[in-house]
């Protein structure tokens, strides 16, 4: 079957992104900060000239319609202007992961093509090792904080070469290029053109509220695709302000969202996990918050439920992959009858079915209840193009008539709600049995002496594989792996049972707040 989006269909806009978000921007908009980072604000009209004149530049430079440009900076006014700057100049942008190895950056850098390299000071020693491997010489290399170095971004800017005069086809040119993840697989070049991330802006704006009024929280990282478009995109495409963080630490996160009087919180699970937990957390005004609305991974609904006691907002859950642009789904507001468990209800332009994983037939209705579980599959204008020079991975995730593979086993409510089971690729199979660690690890966050948690496959002889549980222990709190071990056996069908427990000091995760499995799985 095929589920439709339950809203009326939105008008895609025909522009580019640069031109969507702040070449339609008025003189009312222009004195309105558009970006802050708690110390220095950016209005829109800076915010567009300085994007302006580094797209004059770049091209300057040389750098032409459909050339890449890599960008690894952490969120900040510098990384949106760079961002725009790119995308007038007619060019991509390929952003990347600020804790990336040297051989990790090089590995894109080269399968980009990336003609030019944005960074800041601090990574200059992985940039330059890395930008030698591929073969970008050092002019190229551009600093984004304050630099004495000729080629800065402030320097660039100041230099003040008119705008290009550039002609791109929103529904061909490739706008951003981001890699995925790779937490279950190599990483891969999504191609997402101007069309996916303008289409997924429309879209978004329908669930999404953010108004000119709102002062968001913009922590998850702009290098990943959700704060890309999710946050900073659509925040800016509706005038309202960004606040802005280089890297979660609760302290001062607490203290930027009481200062700055944040009324919109994007967040992933972890930070979910520490709101909801964390004693610090009381000791901050955070009454300005109105919205949360949290991806990446899914949240639980005993979390939502704990999380919503510590902070009195109203609470939504996303649902999307890079390859989406990144939303497909989301919880309406103001609607209580969907479970805070729930990734919500397509958003406009949106179809999805869910087909039997070994099968591939689609999983029947059932009508009052949650269907059975399938891999859910979507399809509409945010769709990427598919994977940068790879046409068998392309191939394996596109079907011939549209539909993405998410890889995500789901299960469809009466309202057409959805619920994430798991990562097909991430379940446990025990005896034959499917395990999801996601059910594991939220009935484990209910635990009292559980700050935090990862469940991953184990290999074992007879079963094949076990679920193996690395718990980070809350503070003041104390169980043994007997105590932890013998409490899941009590909440749970046998053989969805936790085998072995490690104590660890913290799970490793990407930027996004996905858990990196395949490190945990190292420590098998």
């Amino acid at each position: 079957m095929i589920y439709s989006s339950t809203y009326p269909p939105v008008e895609i806009p025909r522009g580019d992104v640069y031109t969507e978000v702040l070449g339609s921007l008025t003189d009312e908009d222009l004195d309105r900060t558009a970006i802050t980072d708690g110390a220095v604000d950016l209005t829109y009209r800076e915010l567009r000239r300085q994007a302006d004149a580094f797209a004059g530049a770049l091209a300057a430079r040389g750098i032409a319609p459909g050339d890449v440009i890599a960008l690894q900076v952490p969120n900040s006014p510098e990384f949106a202007v760079a961002y725009y700057g790119i995308l007038r100049a007619g060019a991509t942008v390929t952003t990347l992961n600020t804790l990336y190895s040297v051989t990790e950056v090089a590995k894109q850098l080269q399968g980009s093509n990336a003609k030019a390299y944005i960074t800041i000071s601090p990574l200059l020693p992985t940039a330059h090792a890395a930008a030698r491997h591929a073969d970008i010489p050092p002019e190229a290399v551009i600093i984004a904080d304050h630099s004495d170095r000729r080629t800065s971004l402030a320097d660039l800017i100041e230099r003040n070469h008119p705008v290009p005069e550039v002609a791109i086809d929103p529904s061909t040119a490739l706008a951003a290029l981001p890699y995925s993840s790779g937490t279950t697989g190599l990483a891969k070049g999504v191609m997402l053109t101007h069309r996916n991330l303008v289409a997924n802006i429309a879209q978004s704006s329908v669930p999404i509220d953010v108004s000119r009024d709102d002062r968001v929280m913009a922590v998850l990282p702009f290098f990943h695709i959700y704060g890309m478009n999710t946050i900073m995109n659509l925040t800016l495409y509706r005038r309202g302000t960004l606040v802005t963080m280089p890297k979660m630490e609760l302290p001062a996160f607490l203290d930027l969202v009481q200062r700055r009087r944040v009324t919109y919180l994007y967040i992933a699970p972890p930070i979910a996990v520490a709101l909801a937990k964390h004693p610090i957390v009381d000791d901050y005004d955070l009454t300005s918050i109105r919205r949360i609305l949290t991806g990446a991974a899914p949240l639980d609904e005993a979390l939502g439920t704990a999380l919503l006691q510590r902070i009195p907002a109203e609470l939504m859950q996303g649902f999307g992959m890079t390859e989406l642009s990144p939303l497909s789904h989301t919880t309406p507001i103001g609607d209580d009858s969907i479970s805070i468990g729930s990734i919500g209800i397509a958003v406009p332009n949106i179809e999805f079915r869910v087909v039997d994983v070994d099968t591939g037939d689609d999983v029947p209705q059932a009508p009052g209840a949650r269907t059975g579980p399938g891999e859910m599959l979507v399809r509409g204008p945010n769709v990427m193009l598919g994977y940068l020079g790879n046409a068998p991975a392309t191939e394996a995730t596109i079907t011939p008539d549209g539909w993405l593979r998410t890889g995500d086993i789901v299960e469809v409510g009466p309202r057409h709600e959805v619920y994430v089971v798991d990562r097909l690729k991430e379940l446990i199979k025990y005896k034959g049995y499917q395990v999801p660690p996601a059910e594991l690890e939220a009935l484990l966050l209910t635990h009292p002496a559980v700050a935090d948690v990862a469940v991953v496959a184990h290999p074992d002889e007879e079963a094949g594989e076990i679920p193996r549980a690395f718990i980070v222990p809350q503070q003041g709190a104390s169980a043994s792996s007997e105590e932890i071990i013998d409490w899941v056996r009590s909440r749970i069908a046998p053989h969805k049972r936790i085998r072995m427990v490690d104590f660890i000091s913290t799970i490793p995760k990407s930027a996004a707040g996905k858990i990196l499995r395949k490190d945990l799985k190292a420590l098998s």
